[in-house]
């Protein structure tokens, strides 16, 4: 059943962009903007925000974590929701709280930021129930359910449920659609040779699912797995789920450019 959103109601979003975003791939952060417009949001994106802190974390850098999270937590004050196109950097916010002694105020802060922040899918079909989809996808995907999405925020059917909206668009699932990627952060740095076979099994499962276009919603996991296509030769696409539900898939896919660039040089 086709919801309409409460036009008499327009939560105000702050955007959480995200690093890979801003770096590599500004048209999902777009992508997001008018997804939530669409769904009747008012949507500001803090100057004050940097990264997630993820890094720091993952490197057992406590303090720095913490004050990256005091900044962050500092930054999206006054919005109702924060939103980000990632489960994994929304599941850094999530575990502020967990930086904090249980006497230091900033903890009760962080527990506010962590109940108000979201992943975009999540946000869309479980907070304000918008599936008002707008898109065709002339094309076959597969998705590929990222670690901390599924398993910290459980983002499963979410995206499903709104690729089901887009016109013309077939979804063929692949085996281990779960399975870590290989990328896992810092993870790929410190174990290169195990990083690099779980992702030779996910492209295998990429290819075997006959699906045309790789689709995810964390940008860390497509470009691992957009890169290890490349190499091994093989002409499937990678692009973020939120560029085909707000129907902007007129940009090259992930990596596209650059591999074309590279290739002329």
């Amino acid at each position: 059943m086709t919801t309409m959103p409460d036009q008499s109601n327009h939560p105000k979003v702050g955007l959480f962009v995200t690093c890979l975003a801003d770096m590599f791939r500004p048209s999902v952060a777009f992508a997001t903007v008018k997804l939530l417009e669409a769904a009747g949001c008012q949507v500001e994106v803090p100057e004050k925000q940097t990264c997630c802190g993820q890094p720091a974390y993952n490197s057992g850098d406590r303090a720095t974590t913490a004050e990256i999270a005091r900044q962050t937590i500092e930054a999206f004050d006054g919005y109702e929701y924060v939103v980000g196109p990632s489960g994994s950097c929304i599941g850094m916010l999530h575990y502020y709280p967990d930086l904090f002694e249980q006497n230091d105020p900033w903890k009760i802060r962080a527990l506010d930021l962590k109940a108000r922040a979201f992943e975009i899918t999540q946000f869309l079909t479980d907070i304000v129930n918008f599936d008002q989809i707008v898109a065709q996808y002339e094309g076959t995907i597969t998705y590929h359910d990222s670690c901390s999405g599924l398993r910290q925020l459980g983002v499963k059917q979410q995206p499903r449920q709104l690729l089901s909206k887009v016109d013309n668009l077939t979804l063929n699932e692949m085996e281990e659609a779960e399975t870590c990627c290989g990328f896992g952060g810092t993870f790929c740095v410190k174990y290169p040779d195990i990083s690099n076979r779980m992702v030779s099994n996910k492209t295998q499962y990429i290819s075997d699912s006959g699906a045309d276009t790789l689709v995810g919603g964390d940008l860390g996991c497509l470009l691992n797995m957009a890169g290890k296509l490349k190499r091994e030769g093989k002409s499937i696409q990678a692009r973020h789920v939120v560029e085909i539900l707000a129907g902007m898939t007129d940009t090259p896919a992930i990596g596209e450019a650059e591999y074309e660039l590279a290739k002329a040089l």
